[in-house]
């Protein structure tokens, strides 16, 4: 019997889908990763432009002041001189807050809008899939936890004579129903087996 913690089937047709699957999921998700990087690359360019900016009007509002300090000391005029520096300081210094709220705006908006080009379609395909691997999961445990026990393989080929094709109970005998009221080791494993294959688990026998 395969073992119950891998996430994937054994018998060959469902595991070739799974993998399949698998690599469908992880192509889809690289794809929209990588537009949502080329999203936030855009828009950290004007982020970028803020910060040099904000840098740059510190720079000029630094200079203005020291140059303001130093006609203080210009005897007479020193004083006329001093305040359109400082006053022209100031405005740098408005300049380089306008400049960091630009970073982080646009920081903040690069990823807010990769979250928003990359989120939805990744979720509309990984969320199904998810979904339907977990159910698959549940379904393989159960299947190989009933099996263990021989009350649980005449579960497994009680649900097999609901669930499967006529043809495949035939195939195993001739009297399905009859052979599980009496008990019939060999047609309950066949049955039980024809359960746990539909759940994605092939039995090895010796």
């Amino acid at each position: 019997m395969t073992t119950r913690w891998v996430p994937y089937a054994t018998t060959p047709a469902r595991l070739i889908a799974q993998l399949i699957s698998d690599i469908v999921v992880i192509a889809w998700t690289t794809l929209w990763v990588l537009v949502a990087m080329a999203v936030h690359s855009a828009i950290s360019t004007i982020a970028e432009v803020g910060r040099q900016v904000e840098t740059g009007a510190n720079g000029v509002s630094d200079n203005l002041d020291s140059a303001g300090d130093r006609a203080d000391s210009f005897p007479l005029i020193g004083d006329a001189l001093s305040k359109p520096l400082r006053a022209a300081s100031e405005a740098a210094l408005d300049i380089a807050g306008a400049g960091h709220s630009l970073d982080t705006t646009a920081s903040w908006l690069a990823w807010l809008l990769a979250l928003a080009v990359a989120a939805p379609p990744i979720l509309a395909v990984a969320g199904p899939w998810l979904f339907f691997r977990v159910r698959f999961f549940r379904r393989k445990w159960t299947a190989i936890t009933l099996a263990s026990t021989y009350a649980g393989e005449q579960l497994l080929a009680l649900r097999a004579l609901a669930n499967r094709p006529l043809v495949k109970l035939t195939a195993v005998s001739n009297d399905p129903a009859g052979a599980w009221r009496n008990q019939d080791a060999v047609a309950i494993r066949g049955l039980a087996a024809l359960e746990l294959r539909a759940a994605g688990v092939r039995i090895r026998r010796g």
